[in-house]
Order: C-alpha cells, then structure tokens, then sequence
C-alpha cells in the first residue's frame, strides 16, 4: 500500500472514488429531499439554499437524486464486475491450462462476442430481457467477461510455462488443484487491474442505457435518465445535468487511475521480483 500512494494515478483515483463512495453511502441515510417527491409548482428552479443544484421538470430536488443514482451506478458496478470475474477467470483458467478443444472453443465464444460493438450488444439484450436493474445487470456483464477471459488467460498462459507448473504436470498433480493453488495466485494481480478498469466501462455503459431509456426505469434515479431527462431543458435549466454529468466524468477518472496506477505498481513489483 505505501508503494502504492506513491504513485500519483493510485493516490488521485483512490481520492475521487473515496469521495463518490462517502457521498453515495451517505445518500441511504440521509438526502436534502425527498428525492421522488414531485413538486408541481417547483419545476425548473436554478440552484439555492433549498435546493442545492436546483429541480428538475418535475419539480424533485436534482442533488437529492443524484447522490441516490449513486448507488445504482455502484450497485451495478459491484454486482457485474464480480459475476463477470467469477466467470470470465474460470474460463480464463480452462483456456489457458486446457489449449486443446476446450481452449479453442472459449476463445472462439470470446471472439464472437468481441465483434460485436458492446453498447450495441447492451442494447439487444436489455431489448429482450425488459427494461429493468436485471437486465441492465445482465447486459453489462456480457460485456464485461470477454475482457476478464483474454486479460487472464495471456497472464495464465505465462504462469503455465513456469517451471515448477511444468514440475506439478510431470508429477501428475489434478488439473483442477494446478489451477486453483498453483495457477490463479498468480493471476491476481491481472484480475484486480482488469476489475479496476471494468468498473468504469460498467458505469458508463449503465448510464448510456439508461440515457436511452433501456436501463434503469422511473421512478428509480440513474444518472444516465438524468442526463436523458436534463437535455431537453438543457438550454434554460443547465444545472439539471452538471451535476450528474459531473459525477459520471469523476467516478470513470477515479477507477480509470486506480487501474493505472495499480498496473504500474504491480508490474513494477513483478518485475524487481524477477
């Protein structure tokens, strides 16, 4: 850890995330408004003492809303990164160990699903699954295992031609043991970089679908409905979407800097190791 603050991109990244979760987590307990409550005679009102980042065409509190669309890009965020690792580092590890039939049908499936455009692959299945925090879930982490599958299995591939990896085949270890004690220790540090960087790809495709009205639905606040919602007033109400704007922008530079710097620093660790 103190290697790790010494690098700039990790301090600045571990900063802006640590700010976004305590405004986020603070938003279960407490918020300025009520952030559903729709005041007719309220629409449109610029930033004051009562509303701090003023009200939307309805009338609700735009700051209110905001930090509470902040547990849904983290919820989400959680939630599809860690079934996309689960997933993607098991097959990652059978890919990389099995080259045979078993490695060439994983990554076949991968390349497939690569080609095609991930916002355009959101997009068909949050089509045919509905428009809801499920599908939504669903769709990003489609996206998000190809990603795991081939980071992972080039660092498994690596490990494999290691010499005590090749000590533990000869020796007739179970396959399955290799991977599980032997292989995907080593594998780590490739997955925490990967998760870092997959997080921001999953708030940023959660906010387009939402913009586009397949993500999350009304009345459940996101950012990306905000903005959708904000644009039509964009012009005479600008506040409706600087502030979740805003909060998008920061929390993708966060895990976008926690991911470099923990690719420096690891990599930098592994190679005075060796």
């Amino acid at each position: 850890m103190k290697r790790a603050f010494r690098n700039k991109n990790f301090a600045a990244g571990f900063i802006l995330v640590s700010v976004l979760v305590v405004f986020t987590v603070l938003g279960i307990f407490w918020t300025p408004c009520d952030p559903l409550q729709i005041v007719a005679d309220n629409t449109l009102q610029p930033p004051s003492g009562e509303h701090w980042a003023g009200t939307d065409r309805l009338g609700r509190d735009v700051f209110s809303r905001t930090m509470v669309a902040g547990q849904t890009a983290f919820s989400i965020g959680l939630i599809t990164v860690f079934c996309a690792m689960v997933t993607g580092v098991l097959l990652a590890l059978l890919a990389g160990y099995f080259q045979g039939v078993v490695g060439n049908i994983i990554m076949r499936f991968t390349d497939a699903f690569k080609s095609i455009p991930s916002l355009l692959m959101a997009m068909m299945v949050a089509a045919i699954l509905g428009r809801s925090f499920f599908s939504t879930a669903v769709a990003i982490t489609l996206i998000l295992i190809p990603q795991f599958i081939r980071m992972t299995r080039a660092t498994v591939l690596k490990v494999k031609e290691s010499e005590y990896i090749q000590w533990t085949t000869l020796v007739g270890l179970n396959p399955f043991r290799v991977m599980v004690r032997h292989i995907l220790p080593n594998v780590v540090s490739t997955i925490i970089i990967t998760a870092s960087l997959a997080f921001s790809e999953a708030v940023l495709t959660e906010a387009a679908l939402s913009f586009l009205g397949l993500g999350i639905q009304p009345p459940d606040p996101s950012w990306g409905q905000m903005l959708s919602e904000g644009q039509r007033s964009i012009m005479t109400a600008p506040w409706n979407v600087l502030l979740p704007g805003t909060m998008i922008t920061l929390l993708v530079l966060g895990f976008n800097l926690l991911g470099d710097g923990l690719s420096a620093v690891l990599n930098s660790k592994t190679a005075k190791e060796v």
